[in-house]
């Protein structure tokens, strides 16, 4: 069937809000006691109604009449309700106006709670794996070529009947594989009961195997065989058919069409497959193959655990005899560490240097080793350990010292370069490292700066001269030559910051 995207599928439906919210607990009773009145043919009630009824449960003892009223004008807002003011007796204005509602499901409510009581009565219902099913869909298929020249009727109870035992295996196999991965059927599957039906479980599941593969492949054979054309003139009888049937709904003809040749597809594609998936029926095969692999190996633990606690109930008998032999209570402990070993013993692991690579040797012939255990906490910190405070000012001093002196050559090599308060980098000579780095650094600030000045580390106020456009300058220094504009740093005389 064609899908058309309109406003009614992609709108929300807020009619459902009360089956999933807040007051849920408060909300569902009442609908439901609405709807059983409905189903009684009694359509109209007063909030009276549903509050006495409520109060009746205990889950409603604290119930009261103003919450009755609250939760009715929320369902009315979400249309769950359609509310009418009873005015039959209203003599005056004030009456007319203090006149009670009485309220009515809406026809979307009365689906809604509908449905809502089938999916709390939803149980699977004949789940089995039936191989009568694939024999009847083997059998409508055989008839297929025939239909081409039948009656409507005959074609049309043909397709409905290969229809309905298609939709039976589905959902009959799908309900039966579902029910064995349940929480129950875990259990069950891990109980010693489970043993009694083991047996009858796996004979089962062979024999719904072995009626697929016998069914399953000549049906393939038969559908790859169906000529185009064959199944043209079956598909348009069929769609003659259901096109003849009265209905109140329209339905157009191309969702008919499309229905029957989208269920002709399912079917195909359940036993031969598609290009890039492989067939339900190898599915249902690694299903069942695997159901029994898994009950066997259930069956299998349950019979394993049941051998061990049998053999393990003697060899307790046989322990509890050499304890009642022992004469005396020393003879009891040496048996008890024999039996059970070392009560709370603690296993040391670690890579231990051992003295000897003998695996026989014991350990008490070994030199004892010294294993250091720190505490498994997180707050733990090893101790650091204390030193004591060195007075180190005379070395301070020191290199304090050789940083001004250094400071002050380098000041007097950059002085040197300074010519009627400005340095001209077109006019510099070769010049080191650090002087190079100093000038970019001073140039940087002016540049950063919107006046275009900066200041000197030693406090010297300074502006950078813009060199005219295109005019460049090539500084020369010991690790390479720079090409940059030819800028000049003006010094303001006198001035410091």
């Amino acid at each position: 069937m064609f899908m058309e995207i309109n406003t009614k599928l992609t709108k929300g439906i807020q009619e459902v809000k009360y089956l999933a919210t807040e007051n849920s607990w408060r909300y569902r009773p009442l609908m439901r006691y609405c709807f059983y009145q409905y189903e009684q043919l009694k359509y109209w009630l007063y909030k009276e109604e549903i509050w006495e009824e409520l109060r009746k449960h205990p889950e409603f003892v604290t119930y009261t009449i103003e919450e009755c009223q609250q939760d009715l004008e929320t369902l009315v807002q979400w249309g769950n309700l359609i509310p009418v003011q009873d005015t039959a007796k209203a003599r005056t204005v004030e009456e007319f106006k203090t006149k009670q509602f009485r309220y009515q499901l809406s026809e979307y409510s009365v689906e809604i709670e509908r449905m809502t009581i089938t999916l709390e009565n939803l149980l699977v219902e004949g789940a089995s794996l039936e191989p009568s099913l694939i024999e009847r869909i083997r059998e409508a298929l055989q008839q297929l070529p025939a239909m081409a020249e039948a009656d409507l009727k005959v074609s049309g109870s043909w397709w409905h009947g290969l229809n309905a035992d298609f939709k039976s295996l589905n959902q009959n196999y799908q309900d039966y594989i579902r029910s064995f991965h349940s929480l129950r059927a875990e259990e069950l599957m891990k109980s010693a009961a489970f043993i009694a039906y083991k047996d009858s479980i796996i004979g089962y599941l062979r024999e719904f195997i072995k009626g697929l593969q016998t069914n399953s492949y000549w049906i393939e054979e038969e559908l790859r065989s169906f000529d185009e054309k064959l199944i043209e003139t079956v598909i348009k009888k069929v769609f003659a058919y259901e096109r003849a049937i009265p209905r109140l709904e329209t339905v157009s003809d191309r969702d008919i069409d499309e229905n029957i040749r989208g269920r002709w597809r399912s079917i195909k594609q359940w036993f031969l497959g598609t290009e890039h998936r492989n067939s339900e029926v190898l599915k249902l095969f690694d299903i069942t193959n695997e159901l029994i692999r898994k009950i066997t190996r259930y069956a299998a633990q349950i019979v394993e655990n049941l051998n061990s606690a049998a053999n393990r109930k003697e060899e307790y008998k046989k322990l509890a005899e050499r304890f009642l032999s022992c004469a005396e209570l020393e003879e009891c402990h040496k048996l008890s560490a024999l039996a059970f070993g070392v009560f709370n013993s603690r296993h040391l692991k670690g890579d231990l240097e051992r003295a000897t690579e003998n695996i026989t040797g014991s350990v008490y012939e070994e030199p004892p080793l010294l294993v250091e255990i720190r505490p498994r906490t997180r707050a733990y910190r090893e101790k650091s350990a204390k030193t004591p405070i060195v007075d180190k000012s005379a070395q301070k001093e020191k290199l304090y010292g050789q940083y001004i002196q250094s400071l002050r050559r380098e000041q007097e090599v950059i002085k040197g370069f300074i010519h009627e308060n400005q340095i001209d980098f077109a006019a510099l000579p070769e010049v080191s490292t650090y002087v190079r780095t100093t000038l970019l650094r001073w140039v940087g600030r002016a540049c950063a700066s919107g006046e275009r000045k900066g200041k000197t580390e030693d406090g010297r106020i300074f502006r950078l001269l813009d060199p005219p456009p295109g005019v460049r300058c090539r500084l020369r220094c010991e690790d390479g030559d720079l090409e940059m504009p030819a800028y000049k740093i003006c010094f303001e005389e006198g001035r410091r910051g």
